[in-house]
């Protein structure tokens, strides 16, 4: 695929201001500086595509150097041509790839750097948070050849001696990783990481893996508007095609998470697995999750505007004129996998589903409600539900208050929700996979 967005394949970060007078002045600027060293993880508002942003700043015999790495766009630690200060708490970056210089101009404050994106007339704004970079040790990989490139899938395996059970763990919606984070989020909550860890400690292996376009399979990507959410479930049948044939393993199953559920329902119709899990996954079609979600946060303009594009997208037709504000969401470019996503009402899918079947849900979740696993149970025959009380939707225990509910959304040092991996491992164990 053609890389997302060219806007961003070269980049100057400048961060602008006046110079500094004073011998103080400058000893305090040089600390600042000296502070802002490290690495950091963030995003430029791009309308039509956000695009996840990696920094990493160093200084070396006194002087200042930098790398970039734009995950979604397959560009890893580049140098930065020149990283200098400008002013008090700001900087200047200049990366240059094939002739082109970007701009990124903003200030250092506390921990983050923010500031105005700009190329070529256009302006977007751009925020960096420090963060603890984790190098992860390059563990064994499955790869599946697709017709959009090679996908890879991080092995996790339990200790003692094969075959082992295993479950596919398919990732939610956005530029998600293997990891359960989502590319440019400043900070991550490793919630499928903390998953595959969980269930290797129980005698199960995982096999799981980065969205398209993102990390380990960045390169694996399509032009947005010609993306499918099929194509999302035949990445899944091929894993499972690939699992069948590797004799470490016995008994398969899946594990989806949000919009992952819902992949892991129409794989698992094309495929004879042995148990399927569903975690936080809607039980109503996209288009009425979507709504309720944009109903708890949207002006009533913009809530009017965003149901006459969904009903139009019911009725398989794009919209041209969308909002700035609503660009995130509705974008042209995204509308045809909108589409393509709202044609699938989950409760009337899994209905569907012949292997054993759990369904998972916290409701502390504030992106899918309570209420959606119990569709979701109504319609699957035989399934088990397991609703667990404190648990949100990146599956760790949090309290209902939307701040603080928010802010586990980044904390990878919380353990997942209190029953989470008990509850699995009880259904597991009655459906063959655990000794």
């Amino acid at each position: 695929m053609k890389k997302v967005c060219t806007l961003l394949l070269l980049c100057v970060f400048v961060l602008t201001v006046a110079a500094c007078k004073s011998v103080d002045e400058t000893s305090k600027e040089k600390e600042a500086i000296t502070d802002a060293i490290g690495y950091y993880e963030g995003k430029i508002d791009i309308p039509n595509q956000p695009l996840g942003l990696e920094v990493t700043l160093q200084k070396k015999d006194g002087e200042l150097s930098g790398t970039m790495s734009i995950p979604m766009q397959g560009l890893s630690d580049y140098p930065l041509s020149t990283v200098e200060q400008t002013g008090e708490n700001e900087l200047l970056f200049t990366m240059k790839i094939q002739n082109q210089i970007i701009s990124f101009e903003g200030k250092i404050d506390s921990d983050q750097i923010a500031g105005t994106f700009k190329q070529n007339n256009q302006a977007f704004p751009f925020q960096l948070t420090k963060a603890k970079k984790t190098i992860d040790a390059e563990g064994e990989f499955l790869q599946v050849e697709t017709a959009y490139g090679t996908l890879s899938a991080e092995v996790k395996l339990p200790e003692g001696k094969g075959p082992y059970p295993v479950l596919l763990i398919i990732p939610g919606s956005g530029q998600t990783d293997r990891d359960g984070n989502t590319v440019g989020m400043a900070g991550k909550n490793n919630s499928l990481k903390l998953l595959a860890d969980g269930l290797a400690e129980q005698g199960i292996a995982t096999i799981r893996y980065d969205k398209r376009g993102v990390k380990k399979n960045s390169q694996a990507i399509t032009k947005e508007e010609d993306m499918r959410l099929e194509q999302f479930v035949d990445d899944a049948v091929a894993f499972i095609d690939k699992l069948k044939t590797d004799d470490r393993f016995s008994r398969i199953g899946i594990i989806g998470h949000s919009q992952g559920s819902l992949v892991g329902m129409l794989a698992a119709q094309e495929q004879d697995i042995d148990a399927y899990i569903s975690l936080a996954g809607l039980g109503r079609s996209i288009d009425q999750g979507l709504y309720d979600q944009l109903r708890e946060q949207l002006p009533k303009k913009l809530l009017k505007e965003s149901q006459d594009i969904l009903k139009s997208l019911t009725e398989r037709k794009t919209v041209d004129e969308v909002s700035t504000e609503l660009q995130a969401v509705f974008r042209p470019s995204v509308q045809p996998f909108l589409i393509s996503w709202m044609t699938y009402e989950p409760a009337a899918v899994i209905a569907d589903v012949k292997a054993p079947t759990l369904i998972v849900q916290g409701e502390h979740d504030l992106q899918v409600p309570a209420k959606e696993a119990d569709l979701l149970y109504e319609a699957a025959a035989d399934a088990e539900l397991l609703i667990l009380e404190q648990m949100n939707h990146v599956l760790k225990d949090a309290p209902k208050d939307r701040e603080q509910n928010l802010a586990t959304y980044t904390n990878p040092d919380l353990p997942l929700a209190k029953g989470l991996l008990e509850g699995i491992g009880d259904f597991l164990a009655q459906n063959g996979f655990v000794k």
